[in-house]
């Protein structure tokens, strides 16, 4: 049976994650909550969902001695980042006065800028970017097999990632600006929208995920 461990670093509701990838999940896997370096390295699959402030999070983080744990999923197994768990993996946020992230990539995460306007249709264009927008994959990647480019998912943030290695970014999506909405580099795989909340192709991501061997 393999493990799934979905990261609880003591900031984040991981209800919904954890329902959704059971939902999804055979009975060759085995869902676990864990908060432990040790139990991140018994994991076949790791999730590292998140939501709130990066500021919260890396505290949290650290002092939970993750961080190490963490940075080694990232490159040792496959691992789906979800939202924060996705801005924590950028070198660093301009979040709460500028935050040090995890560095697994070099890149900022940024605020949307707040002098936009409405949309051209008129359509408030409000911060926090919440609600459902379409995602358009830049490239064919296992996770996204039977996704359409062009799909919608549901989204809640105020910050996107700005990766300096362009070549990761796998999702692009228009709000404000045009902002990296989903990243894949050898094992990982992270967006900033929630796949949970998103109906059908949130499950078919999970679902994907579960049976990827963490090839491209």
């Amino acid at each position: 049976m393999q493990r799934v461990a979905v990261v609880d670093y003591g900031g984040s509701n991981l209800r919904s994650v954890v329902k959704a990838l059971e939902h999804v999940a055979s009975a060759q896997f085995s869902v676990e909550v864990v908060s432990t370096p040790e139990a991140l390295r018994n994991a076949d699959r790791v999730v590292f969902p998140g939501q709130g402030a990066i500021g919260d999070c890396m505290r949290h983080l650290s002092d939970r001695n993750l961080l190490v744990a963490l940075r080694e999923c990232v490159r040792t197994r496959p691992f789906f980042g979800i939202c924060l768990g996705l801005q924590s993996l950028m070198g660093s946020s301009d979040e709460d006065g500028g935050t040090e992230g995890l560095g697994v990539y070099p890149g900022q995460v940024h605020h949307f800028r707040t002098n936009a306007g409405p949309a051209a249709d008129g359509t408030p264009r409000k911060i926090p970017h919440m609600g459902w927008n379409e995602v358009h994959w830049t490239r064919p990647h296992p996770v996204c097999a039977g996704v359409p480019s062009g799909s919608r998912f549901y989204f809640v943030h105020s910050y996107y990632v700005a990766p300096r290695d362009e070549s990761i970014v796998l999702g692009r999506t228009e709000y404000i600006d045009t902002f990296a909405s989903a990243i894949a580099e050898g094992g990982a795989f992270a967006t900033q929208f929630h796949p949970e909340k998103s109906a059908a192709a949130g499950l078919q991501l999970l679902t994907n995920f579960l049976h990827w061997d963490g090839r491209a």
